[in-house]
């Protein structure tokens, strides 16, 4: 197993301007002094555990929250108790963007494992915003980038197979390992296969399925949560519908 870069609990209260997160949070782009000023606004609160939340549905708009180090699940809760996940969120990304327009929590959000955020007032945002330009411009990349996410997921759903959809869920994983300086081949699911089939559109049965047919193809090994990714580029065909080119591979 190789090892992983980790942040320590340690270092959660550490200031905005040395964080390991800037280049993916709002920080980017960032003058040091109105980095100092967007610091003077964040709360860092204790480490959340699994099953905890930050907000519920109906919940009054307060603050944006960015994860610091742990995985966040959102989901909009059924009336009979059921779950649609609509993402998993990883350090360095926003959560409660969904609210800005309406005032109230559209979804849901549960701790999937030892989690930090650090946690922003919307209305002080908003002013700070209204005078620093850098980082109303941040703001509207990363609201772009949530849409572009969602526009993404709808094509999968609506026109990838099984295959391809987790195939691509795992290098989408991967990618955004690799961004925050982990292993982009070697990390762990702090999500179940019940809630990656949920997400994906997929029973549990053809998630576990496809994790066994993939590992006896020789694309990936895993063990219960740890996943390594030994073929990428495999991987990358099956996501762009190849399937001819790696039974090819795998022939030869």
């Amino acid at each position: 197993m190789s090892e992983h870069k980790v942040i320590s609990f340690d270092n959660i209260k550490v200031a905005c301007r040395n964080c390991s997160l800037t280049s993916l949070c709002l920080p980017m782009g960032l003058t040091p002094e109105d980095v100092d000023l967007l610091d003077a606004i964040v709360k860092r609160n204790r480490p959340l555990h699994r099953g905890d939340h930050l907000f519920r549905q109906g919940d009054k708009f307060q603050c944006i929250y960015v994860v610091k180090t742990g995985t966040v699940k959102t989901f909009d809760p059924g009336e009979d108790g059921s779950e649609q996940v609509l993402g998993f969120h990883l350090p360095g990304e926003m959560i409660g963007l969904d609210a800005i327009e309406t005032g109230i929590h559209h979804c849901s959000d549960k701790i999937l494992e030892t989690t930090a955020v650090c946690e922003i007032p919307f209305t002080l945002l908003e002013e700070l915003s209204s005078t620093i330009p850098s980082l109303q411009h941040q703001m509207y990349r990363l609201l772009s980038r949530e849409i572009g996410h969602d526009e993404d997921m709808l094509t999968l759903l609506v026109k990838r197979n099984a295959e391809e959809r987790l195939a691509s869920f795992l290098l989408s994983l991967s990618g955004r390992f690799q961004r925050r300086g982990f292993s982009p081949s070697d990390f762990y699911l702090s999500m179940s296969r019940h809630e990656i089939g949920n997400y994906l559109g997929l029973a549990v049965e053809t998630v576990s399925r496809l994790f066994t047919r993939f590992q006896d193809d020789g694309l990936l090994k895993v063990e219960r949560k740890h996943v390594q990714l030994v073929d990428i580029e495999r991987l990358k065909q099956i996501q762009r519908g190849d399937q001819a080119g790696v039974r090819e591979q795998q022939v030869t």
